[in-house]
């Protein structure tokens, strides 16, 4: 999960590169350089995910890279993780759908996930404006962009083989959540442009460490897999959604080169990321006590099927 969602910050270090290069091109064929990085970079994504499309396959059993023993283990360590149950590998239901609406963990995850996806949104696509506004050019602040990102893939990475090792998704988010807090509230305090920028390493590091392990946590602790599926689809919609509020934020309700209307709230949502974090740590630790309980005074044989999460023996992520 780190792996794909932390290419996200490793794609913003490079394009920050590869749009410092486009830049070069402004004027070839009457067109201006910002304008050759929406044609190229958006050709590429369209171009990749018309490929995508019929390459990816929709289950492991469909999956044309993998023979027919391959299969079957990628199959059973989904059955074992609780992600599949025993006869319904690709099965769909509509029931299992609306289940995950009723999950209270799920419902938590979704606002923070909103959160996340508004400082996350807000600081891919408008920190090399943020950057200029502090006094360089817009070529440069493509390129001074890069540091921040790249930082941020690091600590990401660390964090999520820390976060594996020792079961503490939700510790990584608070952590995640407290880097964003301390990068806007040094931006807000500071008029140092050097201070500025040397925020970015924090707020940029803090939301990019927090997605993955948000993603993770809500994955692990949905089961079997239509609801975990539905779970990451909808903290899909959440995050994205972040980034509708986001456009209004920079520029429109707080302008250059402070945005300090912007940060006032991005510090709120950070804050509110480790609030969210902390609720469903305490959530998940109360249902693992009363399942503990279940489980001395009944059997798993006694237990009814297709529970999913709800089940006693299924343990929840801390």
């Amino acid at each position: 999960m780190v792996a794909f969602i932390s290419t996200s910050s490793l794609s913003g270090a490079f394009s920050g590169i590869l749009a410092y290069g486009i830049m070069r091109m402004d004027g070839i064929g009457h067109r201006a350089g910002w304008a050759w990085i929406f044609i190229l970079e958006g050709l590429f994504t369209v171009v990749f995910g018309l490929v995508a499309f019929f390459i990816l396959p929709r289950s492991p059993a469909h999956a044309r890279f993998l023979d027919e023993k391959e299969k079957d283990f990628v199959i059973s360590r989904l059955r074992s993780s609780g992600a599949i149950d025993d006869d319904d590998a690709d099965s769909f239901s509509w029931r299992e759908v609306g289940r995950t609406f009723t999950l209270p963990h799920v419902l938590i995850l979704s606002v923070t996930f909103f959160f996340c996806g508004v400082i996350l949104n807000g600081l891919a696509y408008f920190t090399p404006t943020i950057i200029a506004s502090l006094g360089y050019t817009k070529a440069n602040a493509q390129l001074y962009s890069v540091p921040p990102f790249a930082a941020a893939f690091v600590v990401a990475v660390i964090s999520a083989y820390l976060s594996d090792r020792y079961g503490a998704r939700g510790i990584v988010c608070i952590f995640g959540g407290s880097l964003a807090v301390i990068g806007f509230a040094m931006f807000l305090a500071s008029n140092s442009a050097h201070v500025k920028y040397a925020s970015l390493f924090f707020s940029i590091t803090g939301a990019y460490t927090t997605l993955p392990s948000l993603n993770t946590w809500n994955a692990n602790n949905t089961s079997p897999h239509i609801r975990r599926a539905t779970a990451i689809a909808f903290a899909s919609v959440m995050t994205n959604s972040g980034g509708i509020l986001v456009t209004w934020l920079f520029g429109t309700i707080s302008p250059a080169p402070l945005y300090k209307e912007a940060n006032i709230i991005l510090l709120i949502f950070a804050a509110l990321i480790i609030v969210g974090a902390a609720v469903n740590i305490g959530y998940l630790s109360s249902q693992n006590v009363e399942k503990a309980k279940i489980r001395l005074e009944t059997s798993i044989e006694k237990e009814k099927r297709g529970l999913g999460d709800r089940s006693a023996w299924f343990v929840y992520t801390i």
